[in-house]
């Protein structure tokens, strides 16, 4: 089964996105640059928990 994680934009706050992972171990959190629809520009979206 997949999981689920959030991603959230680091300049607003906002949770725009979600993805799959497996069930790799990870220690460090997912950092993608993802466009902002709030922001109205690409920002770096952290994993959230």
């Amino acid at each position: 089964m997949k999981k689920k994680l959030a991603l959230a934009c680091t300049e607003c706050g906002s949770r725009n996105y979600t993805k799959d992972v497996g069930d790799k171990v990870r220690t460090e959190r997912l950092e993608i640059k993802k466009y902002c629809r709030y922001c109205k520009k690409h920002t770096l979206h952290r994993e959230t928990k």
